[in-house]
């Protein structure tokens, strides 16, 4: 079963920054895919970011229009972590933030669908103000 654990979250004021962590149990599933998603009050859950690896240090990423340019992923598969990186970070970024995954060791998915994610953490909230 695999567990992911997120950490980071917070209050920041616009324009600053803060980096989320997602910890997922087990090497096993360190290369699984896994996506960034956030959801505000009264909002559907939305894609913000996804990684996917062809090998333990090799990755590729994709991105939501909204967040392309101030938001990165990244992942270090031997601390079984992956990275949301958020800059110049909005008022309208004010959600929390949830780390899915996906079956499927080295799988080149990223998936911007928040259906085909089988596992979930808990969410952190991030709040920015104006």
């Amino acid at each position: 079963q695999v567990q992911l654990v997120e950490s980071g979250g917070g209050l920041v004021q616009a324009g600053g920054s803060l980096r989320l962590s997602c910890v997922t149990s087990g090497r096993a599933f360190s290369t699984y895919p896994k996506g960034w998603f956030r959801q505000a009050p009264g909002k559907e859950r939305e894609f913000v970011a996804a990684i996917s690896w062809s090998g333990r240090y090799v990755y590729y990423s994709d991105y939501a229009d909204s967040v392309k340019g101030r938001f990165t992923i990244s992942g270090d598969t031997a601390r079984n972590t992956v990275y949301l990186q958020m800059n110049s970070l909005k008022p309208e970024d004010t959600a929390v933030y949830f780390c899915a995954a996906r079956s499927g060791a080295f799988s080149s998915s990223r998936s911007h669908d928040a259906s085909e994610y089988e596992y979930w953490g808990q969410g952190t909230q991030v709040t920015v103000s104006s």
